[in-house]
Order: structure tokens, then sequence, then C-alpha cells
């Protein structure tokens, strides 16, 4: 999130300087956009994980679905609208999706997870159903 906080700043005063107030704006509303839309599924899902990881599906498939329905109905109300700023809010998008994936990205690669078996009873993890190695199951 720091990483496409930067981009949405760092974005916005370039587009400022570069081509005026409606390319900041337009700069500003994409990478925010993009921000709001990847919290919101944090948010979601890590909720619906803490309630029962079963519900992580269903939440992040509901999730998917109401965000990038709104998407769609804000980029086609901004297209209508004849606003100067619609070129550059497609080009924050791009710019704030390129930015948050590749520190997802990068993040993922550089913190393994670690899962804490300690706690777990023998009937938890069911290894023994698993095919083993060099089985043909």
């Amino acid at each position: 999130m720091g990483v496409t906080g930067l981009v949405l700043v760092v974005s916005s005063l370039v587009g400022l300087l570069v081509a005026g107030t409606s390319a900041a704006l337009g700069l500003l509303a994409g990478v925010g956009l993009v921000l709001a839309s990847y919290v919101a599924s944090t948010v979601a899902i890590a909720w619906a994980d803490s309630v029962h990881p079963r519900m992580v599906l269903g939440v992040g498939m509901g999730t998917y679905i109401t965000k990038f329905t709104i998407f769609g109905l804000v980029l086609v109300a901004v297209n209508e609208s004849g606003w100067a700023g619609r070129i550059p809010m497609a080009i924050g998008i791009v710019v704030g999706v390129i930015a948050w994936t590749t520190s997802q990205i990068w993040w993922t690669l550089h913190h393994p997870v670690k899962v804490d078996t300690s706690t777990w009873s023998p009937g938890d993890w069911p290894e023994d159903d698993w095919p083993q190695p060099g089985s043909r199951d």
C-alpha cells in the first residue's frame, strides 16, 4: 500500500507539472481508485478468513464482482462527461495496478509464509490422505 500511495503522490505531481490540474486530478483518481479497490479486497478477504476460511472464496468473488461493477459505472460516467482528466485517469489506473502488483510480488518473494503447526491436533492435517511422493495415486 505504501508503494501505491507513493505512486499516487508522485504521479499527481508529475501530472500537475506536465499537463495541469485536470491531468493531476485524473492521475489521482485513477491511482486512488486502484488503491481503494485493493484495500477493500484485502480487508474483505481478511475479515472472511478471520470468521471462517471457507468464506474466503465467496466473499472474494462477491467483492470482485461488486468492485468491477462500480468500476464500470464510474468509468462510463467519466467517459461520457467529457472530462479532460479521463485519459490521465486511465493511465493512473494502469500505473496503480502495476505498482500494487509489483510490490505484492516483491513482498511475497521476500517474506515466506511461516505456519505454526505446534497447536494442531493430530486430525487437523490429513497428511495420511495425501498421495506420497513417488506413488501413482
